[in-house]
């Protein structure tokens, strides 16, 4: 018989792909807030708001294993109380439900801002917590919660760190970043060498399947990336390369850029474009043998064609 799995957030960047991915080979609970959003799911389980009183009995029925997408994310006008209640009490709520119900696995998509959004060396496993936003800081606090959950349990906790995901219709400053090259012919990273880790949506797909049977995974936290770091620069040379668009580089200084964010309150996104955030996934591999099955160029050249 399948394994069923719960995938909560499932009508999201990650979440639709990965229903779809786990479809030829599980059977899928796909969860969503409101059935009128998941128009590109087959079928799918209506739970409302997600909060510390979520009932979620009536979906964990015979469930083997939960990934946990569902969360507050790039929208700048949540007010803290809701991130907290969602994306802490939430997923707290749900995994001592899962307890209950005899789930056996609970596996949580963190983030890899929870080490920070610059990194002097590659942030790996053993790297100290050190989040820059509220958002981040709930993330950690999950985290934590689920790791002492799986102490006093039965109930095996992977945690995922991925660098930031790009892929097609991906949010926030990837999707930003895409929308500008297919409209804007020059962009101001002439002069950038910086180095940052990316995850391309597939290989996190990839990764978390591997997760769900895996021996190894269990109770483990994992950061993630593509294993290799480039820059700005070419980061956006290969989603023009990707979009079949000519972009030119224009040779500005970062000391401006980065003045011209502060002088617009955008220090951080400018940080987050223009420092280091390297990853080091040898732990992934070393662990569960792991290595990303898709190179950047394969995930950039369906930018294009998901435009005809």
């Amino acid at each position: 018989m399948k394994d069923k799995v719960l995938v909560t957030g499932s009508n999201g960047f990650i979440g639709k792909r990965l229903v779809s991915v786990l479809s030829d080979g599980f059977i899928v609970k796909a969860v969503v807030r409101q059935l009128k959003s998941s128009a590109c799911i087959d079928k799918a389980y209506e739970i409302g708001e997600i909060s510390g009183s979520t009932e979620w009995k009536a979906c964990l029925d015979d469930v083997n294993t939960i990934v946990h997408l569902a969360g507050v994310a790039h929208n700048n006008s949540n007010v803290n109380d809701y991130i907290n209640e969602v994306n802490v009490k939430g997923t707290i709520n749900l995994a001592r439900q899962a307890v209950n119900m005899g789930v056996k696995r609970f596996i949580f998509i963190s983030t890899i801002s929870v080490l920070g959004i610059k990194s002097k060396k590659p942030f790996n496993e053993s790297s100290i917590m050190f989040p820059q936003s509220f958002a981040a800081e709930c993330k950690c606090k999950a985290e934590n919660a689920l790791l002492k959950i799986a102490e006093n349990s039965s109930l095996e906790v992977v945690i995922i760190r991925p660098a930031l995901v790009y892929g097609i219709d991906a949010p926030g400053n990837v999707g930003k970043l895409v929308k500008l090259v297919q409209k804007i012919p020059f962009l101001p990273f002439g002069f950038c060498k910086n180095k940052r880790s990316f995850i391309s949506v597939d290989n996190l797909i990839d990764f978390i399947k591997m997760c769900i049977h895996h021996p190894k995974a269990a109770n483990k936290i994992f950061c993630i990336s593509d294993d290799f770091d480039i820059s700005i620069r070419e980061f956006t040379d290969s989603i023009a390369t990707g979009l079949n668009k000519k972009l030119i580089q224009l040779p500005v200084p970062i000391i401006l850029m980065r003045l011209g964010a502060r002088l617009v309150g955008k220090s951080s996104i400018a940080e987050q474009l223009l420092g280091n955030l390297q990853v080091d996934s040898s732990n992934v591999q070393d662990t569960l043998g792991w290595t990303p099955p898709y190179t950047m160029e394969q995930v950039m050249a369906s930018l294009s064609e998901s435009k005809k």
